[in-house]
């Protein structure tokens, strides 16, 4: 065992997204091992880009390399702007049958011709490995949690890791109420126990409710300079609560004064988004297992 592996997952009241990361994926990388051993077959992504986004090539780049080294296969499907909505829905359609594929990530967002709650809704749940299918958040509302959105099952994990699995007598804030980050992770925490408070953009008098949490997530994403505001300051943070920042690039929250305060701080860049990429691979093993067990 290296030494990275023997230090703590909060340093010096730092969250070691990377840390953690890198632990989960080796964790990954002996599972899918084990399993390749057992059915003879790897686990294999696809993933679907429509359009040029800059920043989906990027992500999609990242969770390709991820998923290869932890021995994943992955294949891609790049397509043009103008593809529609019925050509999608023809191609997720072919991987949902595809008995080599055990997960398809249709990276969001999508051009406007294309309604991403039908594509979503098309892929397959136990391919799913995004989370967002209305057959896994279903599963969530009833505590199954191995297909669930890979950003707030990273943010529990952090949470599980750091000795905080259990949140029963604990306030949890969540400053967003995405499908993507804040819903589920309503659900995430109320299986830990915590009492969760959500707030937004028509929270009134956001301070007095951060104030009052013990954990305190924080997923605005406004910030466009470095110049810019922080939408949380040490101001509005409880004495030793665990502060998760989930905003990028820059982050919402005043990392070096909130870190004076707070037990457990996350950083950006290196918080949050390698622990996304982690859980994704984490996702992408469990849909492979359920398959084959069907099969």
């Amino acid at each position: 065992m290296s030494d990275d592996e023997l230090k703590p997952i909060c340093e010096d009241h730092e969250i070691k997204g990377r840390r953690l990361s890198n632990r989960i994926r080796t964790e990954v990388e002996t599972e899918v091992a084990e399993l390749v051993s057992q059915y003879g077959v790897p686990p294999k992504l696809a993933t679907v880009i429509v359009g040029e986004d800059p920043g989906s090539q990027m992500y999609v780049k990242m969770k390709h390399k991820a998923s290869n080294k932890a021995g994943i296969l992955s294949e891609h499907y790049d397509l043009p702007e103008n593809t529609t909505q019925q050509e999608l829905l023809k191609l997720i359609k072919r991987l949902n049958e595809d008995t080599s594929v055990h997960g398809i990530l249709v990276q969001l967002p999508l051009p406007k011709q294309i309604d991403e709650k039908t594509i979503i809704g098309a892929i397959s749940p136990l391919k799913d490995v995004d989370g967002f299918s209305p057959a896994n958040v279903y599963r969530l509302f009833y505590g199954e949690e191995d297909l669930s959105a890979a950003t707030p099952h990273g943010i529990v994990t952090m949470l599980d890791r750091i000795g905080w699995s259990d949140l029963s007598g604990k306030h949890a804030v969540i400053i967003n109420r995405s499908t993507i980050v804040g819903k589920p992770l309503i659900m995430l925490l109320l299986n830990r126990n915590a009492t969760v408070t959500v707030c937004h953009s028509r929270t009134k008098d956001l301070p007095s409710l951060t104030i009052q949490a013990d954990v305190l997530v924080s997923a605005i994403g406004r910030r466009t300079k470095e110049e810019d505001p922080y939408f949380v300051t040490a101001d509005m943070v409880k004495e030793e609560a665990v502060v998760i920042d989930v905003a990028t690039p820059l982050g919402d929250v005043d990392f070096e004064k909130v870190k004076e305060k707070a037990l457990c701080v996350t950083p950006v860049p290196g918080g949050v988004g390698p622990m996304t990429i982690a859980m994704l691979l984490k996702n992408v093993t469990a849909a492979y297992r359920a398959q084959m067990k069907k099969q």
